[in-house]
């Protein structure tokens, strides 16, 4: 399997050069040149498959020769290692709980996976590994913790300040050892803006060895197709589902597609996103217009320019009215995010997060109109990540998961810096 850059097809490489690269050269992001199909057999024997074996044979036509098959095995069964729960919430609804893993959010999976790709590719290498990654909110957190004392990698968390939650800020800023944290004067466009020009930047490119976490890294993004397949696993219904993504920077939304390409039974998506509306203006106008992101309860949606999206058009050779046949998308304001918060707590003694309640109410409004459907939305992180938005809604305390209890005990570490590129260059150029 190669890759190409969606700036330059004539660009390829292997899943390895990608991972290191991160993006290529000409700032594009790298997309596989054939999309894998899994055979009939895989899915009529999918209830009596392992999780391990399912995870391997999705990832294994992506990864080609570039790990050995003890080592990918490896590296799938430490990355799922956690429950990946389907949990009934209304009679037609379900949620896919991801927030099992160390971090409690969906971008474990995707983050375990990757610092494993990546630590096994460097080894022997003769100079450090520096990995850099934009984060709005859970990102960062699930990084740190992959990443952390991995050898021969640093770490460089850049994330907007007072944009993250507070539990998300002590899962990213205090860790030390091989991660730093940088808390940015701006918006998370800008912190993505930031690593983007890094990648490009000939004078970092001779000094030191840069990749990215982002999910514009095929190491982070394709992973996450995995529990995809394993919420199908769990679903008895006899139609297949409508599956809701809760959906900022869209690498999420974008590997549930690639699982559907694959041939995943997915009856349709839907791109629940916040007040930031970019894509669900796009669905309906045909017109990307370039917005300021606007920040919001579900900070991790809070993404103007989502960099996948144009993975996603590349999947449907950039034709949008084939592109709609399969996904829909909604905006929903705070507002409503409370009130969806407070409902499902009361009526169906279901806590969701901010994104997870985003992720709800987008596929209730879509099952309002295709009476006899029924769906899964993505619940992407506890809500004990977002304790101070969450506990005045319920007018309760959530139980302090294991996890979490130490962190709130200790003190942040970062370092402040504008959101001119020159401070990132100056910062790593120091390190």
């Amino acid at each position: 399997m190669l890759y190409y850059s969606l700036n330059n097809p004539a660009t390829r490489v292997t899943f390895k050069e990608a991972t290191i690269q991160g993006q290529a050269p000409d700032k594009g992001l790298y997309f596989p040149e054939k999309i894998p199909t899994l055979p009939k057999e895989f899915f009529k024997n999918l209830s009596s498959l392992s999780r391990e074996e399912i995870a391997y044979q999705v990832i294994r036509p992506f990864t080609g020769d570039t790990l050995p098959e003890e080592e990918l095995r490896r590296i799938v069964r430490e990355t799922i290692a956690f429950d990946f729960p389907l949990v009934p919430v209304t009679p037609d609804t379900w949620s896919l709980e991801l927030f099992h893993g160390p971090t409690l959010a969906f971008k474990d999976v995707g983050a375990r996976f990757m610092s494993r790709c990546l630590g096994y590719f460097v080894r022997g290498n003769n100079r450090p590994v520096t990995v850099l990654v934009a984060t709005s909110g859970d990102t960062g957190g699930a990084v740190a913790s992959g990443f952390y004392g991995v050898e021969g990698v640093n770490v460089v968390i850049l994330y907007p300040s007072g944009k993250v939650s507070s539990v998300q800020e002590l899962q990213l800023t205090t860790l030390g050892k091989n991660i730093s944290a940088l808390e940015v004067d701006g918006s998370f466009d800008d912190c993505q803006r930031m690593v983007k020009d890094a990648f490009v930047d000939p004078t970092l490119q001779q000094k030191l060895f840069l990749t990215s976490a982002n999910s514009i890294n095929v190491a982070r993004w394709l992973p996450q197709q995995f529990y995809y397949f394993f919420a199908y696993q769990q679903w008895a219904a006899q139609s297949a589902p409508i599956i809701s993504v809760p959906s900022g920077n869209f690498g999420n939304i974008c590997a549930g597609l690639m699982a559907w390409a694959a041939g995943l039974p997915v009856g349709h998506f839907i791109a629940a996103c916040n007040a930031n509306d970019t894509i669900p203006l796009f669905l309906a106008t045909g017109e990307f217009k370039s917005k300021v992101a606007r920040p919001t309860l579900s900070n991790a949606m809070d993404v103007a320019n989502p960099s996948n999206f144009v993975r996603i058009l590349e999947l449907f050779n950039k034709q949008l009215p084939e592109l709609k046949k399969v996904l829909t998308s909604y905006s929903i304001t705070d507002d409503e995010t409370v009130a969806t918060i407070k409902k499902l707590y009361t009526q169906y003694n279901y806590l969701p997060d901010p994104h997870g309640a985003v992720g709800y109410l987008a596929l209730e409004r879509y099952l309002d109109t295709h009476p006899g459907e029924k769906g899964i939305f993505l619940e992407t992180a506890h809500p004990i990540k977002f304790y101070d938005t969450v506990e005045p809604v319920i007018g309760e305390k959530i139980a302090l998961p294991p996890s979490v209890a130490p962190l709130l005990g200790k003190k942040k570490q970062s370092q402040k810096i504008t959101a001119r590129y020159e401070d990132l260059k100056d910062f790593l150029l120091s390190k």
